[in-house]
C-alpha cells in the first residue's frame, strides 16, 4: 500500500493528512513536537524536518513527500531555506513526488487576476523567498531529479487568516471587529478542504508534475461581506467593524514582530487580490466548496465544543 509522508501538521498538514486516510492510504505526518491527527491510518512522528538526514529516513518507501510545513511567520527568513532544502532532499534521495503547498505571495503586487502564468516577480525577500523554493524544485525536477508540483492558495477562511484571527471571535460576540486591513476591497479567500484536495490530486497526477496550480477558490468578496456571510451563517448579529489604518499598525509592529511581518502582505489587501483558478477545475475537475460550507465549518471551529 503507498504511503504518504506529510511534513507539517498545522491545518493544511491534518487536513491532508485525514483526507488521505479517510480514502484508506497510510501516512506518515512528520512535526516537531509529533502532533497530528488522531486516526488509526496516520502515524505521528516528532523529528526535526530541517535535519535532512533525519528526514530522508522518515521518507524512505514513501509515495509523496507533501511539504505542509509552516514555520512561525516572523522566522520564515531564517527557518524556511533548511526547511525548504531538507524537504527536497528527502524527496529526491525517495523517489518520491515533492507536492508543496504554497500561497501567492511570489506574484508581488499585481493588476488583475493571478494565474498559474502569472510571472514570480515579488521582491521583498519574505515574499521572494516562496518563489524561490518553487524555482528550486522545479530545477530538480527539470533536471530530473524528483517530480515535484505546488498548489497555491490564497488567504485561507478556517484557520490562520484574518477572518479566524480578528473578525471571527468579535462577531460571535456581537462586539466590535478591528480589522487590519480595507474593508472594500475584493479579496480571494480559499478553504483549506480545497487546498488538500488539490494537493493530494496533483500529487497522485503525472499532468500535474512540473507546473504549479491554484487552489480552487470562490469569487472574491471584501472583508465586509465575508463578515457579512460569517455572521450570517453563525446566527450571529450584524458585524460591527473597524479598519485599523496603517500608521497605526506599523506602530504596533515596533513591539509585535507578527504585526509587523504584516507589512509586507498589506498590499494585498490595499488593491484586489483576486486569484483565477479556473485551470485545475477543468483540469482535475475540483470545484470550490461553497463559501457557507467553508464558513460554518470555521463557525464550529472557533466556538469549539458545545
Amino acid at each position: 500500500m503507498p504511503v504518504h509522508l506529510i511534513v507539517g501538521a498545522g491545518a493544511v498538514g491534518a487536513a491532508t493528512a485525514l483526507l488521505l486516510a479517510e480514502r484508506g492510504e497510510q501516512v506518515r505526518v512528520v512535526s516537531r513536537r509529533g502532533g497530528g491527527p488522531v486516526h488509526e491510518g496516520v502515524e505521528r512522528l516528532a523529528a526535526d524536518a530541517a535535519d535532512a538526514d533525519q528526514l530522508s529516513r522518515l521518507a524512505d518507501g514513501v509515495t509523496v513527500v507533501y511539504n505542509c510545513a509552516n514555520p512561525a511567520y516572523h522566522r520564515w527568513l531564517t527557518d524556511w531555506p533548511p526547511l525548504a532544502s531538507a524537504v527536497l532532499t528527502a524527496a529526491e534521495r525517495s523517489g518520491a513526488v515533492l507536492a508543496t503547498a504554497g500561497n501567492l505571495y511570489g506574484y508581488g503586487p499585481v493588476a488583475g487576476p493571478m494565474t498559474e502564468s502569472t510571472p514570480l516577480a515579488a521582491t521583498n525577500p519574505k515574499l521572494r523567498l516562496r518563489a524561490d523554493m518553487w524555482r528550486a524544485a522545479l530545477a530538480a525536477h527539470e533536471a530530473g531529479r524528483l517530480r515535484a508540483t505546488e498548489v497555491r492558495a490564497s488567504d485561507y477562511i478556517e484557520a490562520n487568516s484574518i477572518l479566524t484571527i480578528s473578525l471571527g471571535k468579535p462577531l460571535l460576540a456581537g462586539t466590535r471587529a478591528y480589522v487590519p486591513a480595507p474593508l472594500d476591497v475584493p479579496h480571494s479567500w480559499t478553504s483549506i478542504t480545497d487546498v488538500a484536495r488539490t494537493l493530494v490530486t496533483v500529487a497522485t497526477d503525472s499532468r500535474a508534475w512540473g507546473r504549479p496550480w491554484h487552489v480552487p477558490t470562490n469569487p472574491a468578496v471584501t472583508v465586509r461581506e465575508l463578515a457579512s456571510r460569517f455572521s450570517e451563517v453563525a446566527d450571529a448579529p450584524a458585524p460591527k467593524l473597524t479598519s485599523v489604518p496603517y500608521p497605526a499598525l506599523w506602530a504596533i509592529g515596533i513591539v509585535s514582530p507578527l504585526v509587523r511581518e504584516l507589512r509586507a502582505t498589506r498590499y494585498q489587501f490595499d488593491r484586489p487580490f483576486v486569484i483565477d483558478s479556473s485551470l485545475a477545475t477543468k483540469t482535475f475537475g475540483i470545484e470550490p466548496t461553497p463559501m457557507e460550507e467553508a464558513l460554518g465549518a470555521t463557525v464550529t471551529s472557533l466556538r469549539g465544543p458545545a
